[in-house]
């Protein structure tokens, strides 16, 4: 990592401890909170706008992105599926990105994985595979209001992503989940009450 790039991370960190940092972004965090093309969740909360800009300065993206694409589901900070893959690119660990499709369109066999090269070794590394077989084996396909069942393409791309930034650049999520991840967990207990009967 280039240094300049370190020291301004470790700057980024302190905001919440350091008043000539924390004061900037609060008054940044009120002028966000009373714009009107940020989010609905942003608006009139220049406490939700402080937290996006505190993460939007560690990941180095616009403030926007962050607010655009983080969700709070059951009180738990997520990212929407779209993220993930924008997320990997940009870390800034991995060129040609790309998501590969595996078996037959519309069956239990039909899966994705990413795929993508180090930039500093040009190693190739793959992804783990997610299935519409796995999507059914854990539940997420069959539960009430699944996006499995009518957009499966994308949905096995989101995971896909999600699946390897988990393992190859957990600090691109910063620890979280995205939206999809956590509603689909949801569906694990309902499955539990059925065998259970």
């Amino acid at each position: 990592m280039n240094n300049n790039i370190a020291v301004v991370k470790d700057e980024l960190n302190m905001v919440f401890q350091d008043k000539e940092l924390f004061e900037p972004q609060t008054r940044a965090a009120v002028m966000l909170s009373k714009s009107t093309i940020v989010p609905n969740a942003y608006q009139g909360k220049p406490e939700n706008c402080f937290i996006a800009l505190n993460m939007a300065n560690r990941m180095g993206v616009e403030p926007l992105v962050v607010m655009q694409n983080l969700y709070v589901v059951n009180g738990k900070p997520s990212w929407a599926g779209q993220a993930c893959t924008m997320l990997i690119k940009n870390c800034g660990e991995f060129k040609n990105v790309r998501h590969v499709y595996t078996g037959e369109r519309n069956t239990d066999s039909w899966g994705c994985y990413v795929q993508a090269e180090r930039t500093t070794t040009g190693e190739e590394v793959k992804g783990a595979e997610v299935t519409i077989g796995t999507a059914k084996a854990e539940g997420w396909f069959a539960k009430s209001g699944s996006k499995w069942q009518t957009m499966p393409e994308l949905m096995l791309a989101y995971r896909a992503s999600a699946w390897f930034a988990r393992v190859y650049c957990p600090e691109a999520l910063m620890g979280m989940h995205t939206n999809d991840e956590i509603l689909d967990a949801e569906a694990a207990p309902q499955i539990m009450e059925d065998v259970l009967k």
